[in-house]
């Protein structure tokens, strides 16, 4: 049986069940070595946020797409089964794309497409994944240790009657977009809550005066695509803007900048991404591994940088 996995997270989430001996194919931004079968035209890109935001809502306004299917190499690789998406078509391509892209195949392969909203579909995408390949017990044995570690999250909270603390996590720092999906969710496991999130949904634009209303206790960024260092270099965007100085979460230092891949993107790292912002959020309760640290970067009101350790 062959496998192409066009998500990442499905990419990731079948190397951690042990199932990668099924890929034949992934994306150009999928943690392996096989062959790239989709490519964006973003792929390796020096463009700044707004740069990317005015490409992407041009692709949009002319109906194209993002990313595209290297069709002589699908045909070469002739896989059986085909993980896609249907959640972003920013993000990923979309079921739509691919459906056509496989027409000229002589045998269809089974299209599996993954459609996480919130926090349970991401996990849920394991089973799909792990029972589609007739391995259904490889995604149970994976889910289990990810439960034991979000419970014990919570009952560290609940033990210690620990106060919500008032979160805003950005998607986006030019323009400003909340976080949807599955990310308050996340944020709600790690003992926060998001007011101006869209649980389930896309993610926005917040005019700023809103978030000035707001006024976030902690503030997280986790533009979408970026590591720490990359956003690190947009924070201007967001120091330049009046009444920074104001915000509850620049005068405590409470300002981080994470590395995306474990908030945007719907694979089991979502569990090491609640566990950086349970220690962000309550760090009186949980602290970093040495592991985890490398993937934050705390942002002080005097603009000096430093790892969390």
């Amino acid at each position: 049986m062959k496998v192409c996995s066009f998500l990442p997270a499905a990419t990731s989430m079948i190397y951690e069940m042990g199932l990668q001996e099924f890929l034949c194919g992934v994306t150009c931004e999928c943690p392996s070595d096989k062959p790239k079968v989709v490519r964006s035209i973003l792929e390796n890109n020096h463009y700044s946020s707004r740069e990317i935001d005015t490409i992407v809502s041009q692709a949009r306004s002319q109906g194209k797409g993002l990313y595209s299917i290297d069709e002589e190499l699908l045909l070469s690789l002739s896989p059986d089964i085909i993980f896609t998406q249907d959640v972003c078509d920013l993000c990923q391509i979309d079921t739509g794309y691919v459906q056509r892209a496989i027409q000229n195949l002589k045998k269809p392969p089974l299209i599996v497409p993954l459609i996480p909203r919130n926090l349970h579909d991401v996990f849920d995408n394991a089973v799909t994944i792990a029972k589609t390949l007739g391995k259904e017990e490889n995604a149970y044995l994976l889910l289990a240790k990810l439960e034991r570690r979000t419970d014990e999250i919570i009952d560290t909270l609940r033990k210690n009657k620990a106060a919500l603390k008032r979160i805003m996590l950005m998607e986006w720092l030019d323009p400003i977009y909340n976080c949807g999906h599955w990310i308050p969710d996340m944020i709600a496991q790690a003992g926060g809550v998001d007011m101006l999130s869209n649980p389930s949904g896309y993610s926005i634009v917040v005019p700023w005066e809103k978030i000035l209303q707001y006024d976030p206790q902690v503030l997280i960024i986790a533009s979408c695509g970026f590591k720490p260092e990359r956003a690190l270099r947009e924070m201007d965007k967001l120091t330049r803007r009046a009444n920074w100085n104001d915000l509850a979460a620049v005068k405590n230092n409470a300002v981080f900048i994470v590395d995306s891949g474990l908030f945007t993107c719907p694979g089991t790292q979502v569990v090491d991404g609640i566990e950086i912002m349970a220690a962000l959020f309550h760090p009186q309760l949980f602290s970093l591994t040495e592991t985890l640290s490398k993937n934050v970067i705390c942002f002080e009101n005097s603009f000096s940088f430093y790892p969390i350790q």
